[in-house]
């Protein structure tokens, strides 16, 4: 077998790699993570003609994105819409709420506790466990620096 140095695998990579369309792809990851952007605008705007106030409003704003999305991510809509919109769908809400529910559908077969429920936090787990502890040191630092 003959050995092959890194320049030529390289050439044989770029090769067999097809190219990739990248204005086409930001395009639509622009037109799409603007578009999950203006829904929650929207929602917003409609949340202040009922009367909530601001910080209400953006509450029931990151409810319904995060419903949404895992709603679309359950019944196998939402990674159709990813292919076509690339990055564009990892709005942090929308591709967080993603990335929760994904795992969890690939084992609902194996039952809502051991499968779902288990597979539910796999992401999740890390990423609160990581806001919490920074909250935490932030706030700390935040309470020290207002003593001086």
């Amino acid at each position: 077998m003959k050995k092959i140095s890194k320049e030529e695998y390289s050439q044989m990579v770029k090769k067999a790699t097809p190219p990739s369309p990248i204005l086409k792809n930001s395009l639509m990851a622009f037109l799409f993570g603007g578009s999950i952007c203006l829904l929650g605008e929207i929602i917003f705007k409609l949340t202040a003609n009922f009367g909530l106030e601001e910080s209400d409003g953006r509450a029931v704003v990151s409810l319904c994105l995060i419903f949404l999305a895992a709603t679309l991510t359950s019944v196998g809509v939402f990674d159709k819409i990813g292919k076509i919109a690339g990055a564009g769908t990892l709005v942090p809400i929308t591709g967080f709420a993603n990335s929760m529910v994904s795992p969890a559908m690939e084992f609902k077969s194996e039952g809502f506790i051991t499968g779902l429920g288990v597979k539910l936090f796999t992401v999740a787990g890390p990423v609160i466990a990581y806001g919490t502890a920074a909250s935490v040191i932030y706030g700390l630092i935040y309470w020290i620096t207002t003593l001086f």
